[in-house]
């Protein structure tokens, strides 16, 4: 029997239970890939991580991350809330506020400044929605949207659209099922739909769903985040809210997230803060 260092982290808030839970094990080296897609099952959290030691030199720590279906290359709140963990149990100490994270998206850069987490997204890959399934995507919402919906890659894959304003975001009633079958027919992560709140403190209201990978609602996404932010740079959209901008999510679920992105000539920048709800130990056999 194996113990290994465990912290349950909340992210995207300095409020114990108003964030993203994501479950990380501090001590990854030695388990295989089924035992991790094992405990991130076990966990049933939106995503729990593994910290590992680099294979490159330039990196500080190595981190593999899985739903409870599947791994993923790269994610926004589980390397947020890895690395407020690592930076928590003294696993790496910053250079000048800077350090990094191999994951399967490659080696991103991370920056940490009183309490506030930042990290290079992986760049963006985006393409349209072929316009003839916008009636399809209205009737699975059941919701008009606002602008030509676009389909984002920063690691997972969402299919994003802007349904003009917050309050509609607010009163959605997902139909998981369709949103599922949709978003499969894309061979896509899930769904990510936003819309302006018309307020300085949190310019856009986000949900996201990804039910096909056992995620029907995220409580408060980064990838869906960086990916609304490339959605708007690339449909020429970014002056609307500004190259910095704060974001809300998590509403419906009781929970109250601030996610902060920055559209940079470098990149998308994705920050928040966390907070260690859990601190222990996992017993594997």
């Amino acid at each position: 029997m194996k113990t290994l260092r465990f912290k349950q982290v909340d992210v995207f808030t300095t409020v114990p239970f108003r964030g993203n839970p994501v479950a990380v094990v501090l001590e990854g080296d030695g388990l295989g890939g089924e035992e991790m897609q094992r405990i991130a099952g076990w966990t049933n959290l939106s995503e729990t991580t593994f910290v590992l030691k680099p294979t490159v030199p330039e990196a500080d720590y190595r981190l593999r991350i899985f739903t409870p279906r599947d791994e993923l290359p790269f994610a926004g709140h589980p390397t947020i809330g890895s690395a407020h963990a690592v930076l928590e149990a003294g696993l790496v100490k910053p250079r000048e506020g800077r350090f990094r994270q191999e994951c399967g998206a490659g080696v991103l850069e991370l920056t940490e400044a009183q309490g506030v987490i930042e990290v290079k997204a992986p760049p963006a890959r985006v393409a349209p929605l072929d316009l003839a399934r916008i009636p399809e995507l209205e009737r699975t919402l059941g919701a008009k949207v606002h602008t030509p919906p676009r389909i984002v890659s920063v690691g997972p894959v969402w299919l994003i659209a802007d349904l003009g304003g917050a309050g509609i975001v607010d009163a959605l009633v997902p139909d998981m099922a369709a949103i599922g079958a949709f978003t499969d027919s894309l061979a896509a992560t899930g769904m990510t739909v936003f819309g302006a709140t018309g307020q300085s403190c949190a310019a856009i209201h986000v949900r996201s769903f990804a039910p096909s990978h056992g995620v029907p609602e995220d409580p408060v996404c980064g990838s869906g985040n960086i990916s609304v932010a490339a959605f708007l740079r690339e449909s020429g959209q970014a002056a609307r809210f500004g190259t910095s901008y704060r974001s809300r999510q998590g509403m419906q679920l009781g929970r109250d997230g601030s996610v902060s992105i920055r559209i940079a000539g470098d990149g998308i920048h994705l920050g928040g803060q966390a907070v260690t709800c859990i601190e222990g130990a996992l017993r594997v056999q």
